[in-house]
Protein backbone atom coordinates (compact mmCIF):
# COMPACT_ATOMS: atom_id res chain seq x y z
CA UNK A 1 0.00 0.00 0.00
CA UNK A 2 1.17 3.41 -1.11
CA UNK A 3 1.76 6.15 2.11
CA UNK A 4 -0.18 8.97 1.65
CA UNK A 5 2.15 12.26 2.54
CA UNK A 6 0.59 14.23 5.78
CA UNK A 7 -0.33 17.27 4.18
CA UNK A 8 -2.36 15.85 1.31
CA UNK A 9 -3.97 13.63 3.50
CA UNK A 10 -4.97 16.84 6.03
CA UNK A 11 -5.86 18.68 2.49
CA UNK A 12 -8.00 15.58 1.81
CA UNK A 13 -10.12 15.80 5.24
CA UNK A 14 -10.54 19.92 4.62
CA UNK A 15 -12.00 19.21 1.17
CA UNK A 16 -14.44 16.75 2.51
CA UNK A 17 -14.66 18.76 5.49
CA UNK A 18 -16.03 21.74 3.17
CA UNK A 19 -17.86 19.50 1.00
CA UNK A 20 -19.88 18.23 4.35
CA UNK A 21 -20.99 22.37 5.01
CA UNK A 22 -21.82 22.54 1.46
CA UNK A 23 -24.12 19.38 1.50
CA UNK A 24 -25.79 20.51 4.69
CA UNK A 25 -26.36 24.25 3.90
CA UNK A 26 -28.23 22.80 1.07
CA UNK A 27 -30.17 20.85 3.04
CA UNK A 28 -31.00 23.49 5.51
CA UNK A 29 -31.70 25.98 2.96
CA UNK A 30 -35.84 25.02 2.40
CA UNK A 31 -36.68 25.86 6.36
CA UNK A 32 -34.05 28.67 6.40
CA UNK A 33 -35.55 30.45 3.36
CA UNK A 34 -38.61 31.56 5.51
CA UNK A 35 -36.53 34.23 7.43
CA UNK A 36 -34.38 36.70 6.30
CA UNK A 37 -32.17 36.11 9.37
CA UNK A 38 -31.66 32.36 9.50
CA UNK A 39 -30.97 33.05 5.62
CA UNK A 40 -27.91 35.06 6.77
CA UNK A 41 -27.14 32.97 9.71
CA UNK A 42 -27.03 29.49 7.50
CA UNK A 43 -24.63 31.06 4.52
CA UNK A 44 -22.12 33.63 7.19
CA UNK A 45 -22.12 30.09 9.12
CA UNK A 46 -20.86 28.33 5.47
CA UNK A 47 -18.73 30.57 4.39
CA UNK A 48 -16.99 30.83 7.96
CA UNK A 49 -16.92 27.15 8.28
CA UNK A 50 -15.24 26.80 4.60
CA UNK A 51 -12.94 29.94 5.42
CA UNK A 52 -11.61 28.76 8.36
CA UNK A 53 -10.38 25.53 6.94
CA UNK A 54 -8.96 27.23 4.31
CA UNK A 55 -6.71 28.77 6.58
CA UNK A 56 -5.94 25.60 8.24
CA UNK A 57 -4.93 24.06 5.44
CA UNK A 58 -3.14 26.91 4.16
CA UNK A 59 -1.33 27.17 7.14
CA UNK A 60 -0.04 23.54 7.20
CA UNK A 61 0.71 24.68 3.46
CA UNK A 62 3.32 27.45 4.93
CA UNK A 63 4.67 24.88 7.44
CA UNK A 64 5.17 22.42 4.79
CA UNK A 65 7.16 24.85 3.04
CA UNK A 66 8.73 26.37 5.26
CA UNK A 67 10.07 22.96 6.39
CA UNK A 68 11.33 22.15 3.13
CA UNK A 69 14.05 24.76 3.00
Amino acid sequence: MRRVPLHLLKGIGYLISTISVTLLAIVSWSSASQSPLLIACLVGGAITSIAGMFCRWLSYEIEKRQEER
